[in-house]
C-alpha cells in the first residue's frame, strides 16, 4: 500500500516536536570568591556550610506576536462555531508540530459510533508491526460475520456464500467504506474488544473507550438484545419499530449520558497527533495508515468539504441511530495536511442533534476553514522566522 506522499504529492516528513532550549551553564566565579566544598576548611579556618545548588532555567523565548494572534483567532473562531451550533458538540484542533491545542468543549465525552473503526484498524497494524498478525494472510468472511446498517461486503457474501480476503483489505473496507461487517470480521480476528482496549492502554491513548462491538451496542441503543437474524433484510428495523417508545427513549438517553464507545474530541485529536509523530506506528506504518484514511469515501462534505487545493484530509466519520428526530453521534475526525505537509489533528463530534444534515456539514467545513486560516497566519514568513517557532539553527 502506498504511503501518504504517494497520495498527496508531497514529501513525507517526520513530525518531531521542537525541543525546549538547553539550561544555561553557570559561569565560574572569580578566584577571590572561591568557596571550598562543604565540610572542608578554608585558609582562614572557616568550614564551608552545605548549600543546595541553585539551577536557573533559561527564560522561555516568547512566541512571535503573529503566532499569538493566530492562536487567539483560532480559539475565538472555534468558540464562535461551537456556540452558534449549540447542542452537545466537541471540537479539538492540535497543531502537531507546535504541540498546541485549541477547542470547544474538547473534554466532553461523546459517542464515537464508526469513528471506533479507527482503533480496530490501528490495533491490526500495531499487531502486524509486532509480528503478531500477517496482514496478507487469507481470511474467509462468512454470514456469521454479517452485522447491520452499512455493510457493502454483505452483497458479496450473500451472493457467493463467503468472501476470501485478507486483513489489509478489511482495514481498507472498514475505514474507507465504513463497512460494519468488514470491521466486525477484523475485530474478531485481532482478539475482540479486549484487544482494542489493551492497545489503547499500551499506546497511552487515553480518554478513548471501546464498546462491546457493533452488533450488541446498536441493539442496546435501540432498547433490544442482539439476534443474528437482525443481519438480514429489514429484520432489525422491523423489530426496532416494535419497541415501546418509553423503552427506546430510556435506552437512547442512557447511551448518550454514558456512551460505551465514548471519547472526547481532545483525546481523539491527541491520538492522531501521536500517530503522526510516529509514537504508535513506524514511519512507514503511519504513512500507510494515514494514506488509507486519506482515501475515505464517506463524509465527503464533512471536514473534507472545507479543504482548499493542496490540502489532504485523512479522516474517519461516525454516524449514529435516529430516535424521535434526534441522531446519536455525527462525527468526523482525522488529520488535515497542509500543502507543505504541516499536520493538524482535528476532531469534530456531535453527541446528539436535531440540526439538519446540511448545517452539520457546514459547521464541520467551517472548522476546516478555520484550521487553514490558522495555518496561513501562523506559518507566514515572519512567523516562521521567529525564535522557537520551528526548526532552529544552533547558535554560534
Amino acid at each position: 500500500m502506498a504511503g501518504l506522499a504517494h497520495y498527496s504529492g508531497v514529501k513525507p516528513i517526520r513530525y518531531i516536536l521542537p525541543l525546549s532550549a538547553a539550561l544555561a551553564l553557570a559561569a565560574c566565579g572569580e578566584a577571590e570568591n572561591f568557596q571550598p566544598p562543604a565540610g572542608v576548611a578554608s585558609d582562614n579556618g572557616d568550614v564551608a556550610a552545605a548549600v543546595d545548588p541553585v539551577t536557573e532555567e533559561e527564560p522561555a523565548v516568547p512566541l512571535d506576536a503573529q503566532i499569538v494572534a493566530a492562536r487567539e483567532e483560532l480559539e475565538a473562531t472555534l468558540q464562535d462555531i461551537g456556540k452558534d451550533f449549540g447542542g452537545s458538540l466537541g471540537i479539538a484542533v492540535v497543531d502537531v508540530e507546535q504541540d498546541w491545542q485549541a477547542g470547544f468543549n474538547a473534554d466532553t465525552v461523546l459517542p464515537q459510533q464508526s469513528v471506533s473503526k479507527t482503533w480496530v484498524a490501528l490495533t491490526a497494524m500495531v499487531m502486524a508491526e509486532a509480528g503478531e498478525l500477517d496482514l496478507d494472510a487469507p481470511i474467509r468472511v462468512t454470514r456469521e460475520d454479517l452485522t447491520l446498517f452499512h455493510q457493502p461486503i454483505r452483497k458479496e457474501i450473500l451472493r457467493d456464500g463467503a468472501v476470501i480476503t485478507d486483513h489489509a483489505d478489511l482495514i481498507e473496507r472498514a475505514i474507507q467504506q465504513s463497512d460494519n461487517t468488514a470491521n466486525n470480521a477484523l475485530l474478531q480476528r485481532v482478539g475482540g474488544p479486549e484487544a482494542i482496549r489493551a492497545m489503547l492502554a499500551e499506546q497511552g491513548l487515553e480518554g478513548i473507550r471501546f464498546g462491546p462491538g457493533e452488533k450488541p451496542m446498536q441493539a442496546a441503543i435501540a432498547g433490544m438484545e442482539w439476534r443474528d437474524a437482525y443481519s438480514y433484510g429489514s429484520t432489525f428495523f422491523d423489530a426496532r419499530d416494535q419497541v415501546p417508545d418509553s423503552v427506546r427513549k430510556r435506552a437512547f438517553e442512557s447511551y448518550l449520558a454514558d456512551p460505551v464507545d465514548g471519547a472526547s474530541a481532545a483525546a481523539i485529536a491527541q491520538a492522531f497527533a501521536a500517530i503522526v509523530r510516529g509514537d504508535v506506528l513506524s514511519e512507514e506504518g503511519a504513512d500507510t495508515f494515514l494514506t488509507i484514511m486519506a482515501n475515505t469515501r464517506s463524509g465527503p462534505r464533512r471536514l473534507k468539504g472545507g479543504r482548499e487545493d493542496g490540502w489532504v484530509v485523512s479522516h474517519k466519520t461516525g454516524t449514529g441511530q435516529f430516535w424521535n428526530g434526534m441522531q446519536s453521534g455525527y462525527n468526523d475526525v482525522g488529520v488535515l495536511f497542509a500543502p507543505d505537509s504541516t499536520p493538524y489533528a482535528v476532531a469534530v463530534m456531535i453527541g446528539v442533534t436535531e440540526r439538519p444534515t446540511p448545517e452539520r456539514m457546514e459547521m464541520m467545513q467551517s472548522v476546516t476553514r478555520a484550521v487553514i486560516a490558522y495555518h496561513e497566519a501562523s506559518r507566514s514568513e515572519s512567523a516562521a522566522d521567529a525564535p522557537g517557532s520551528g526548526d532552529e539553527e544552533e547558535a554560534g
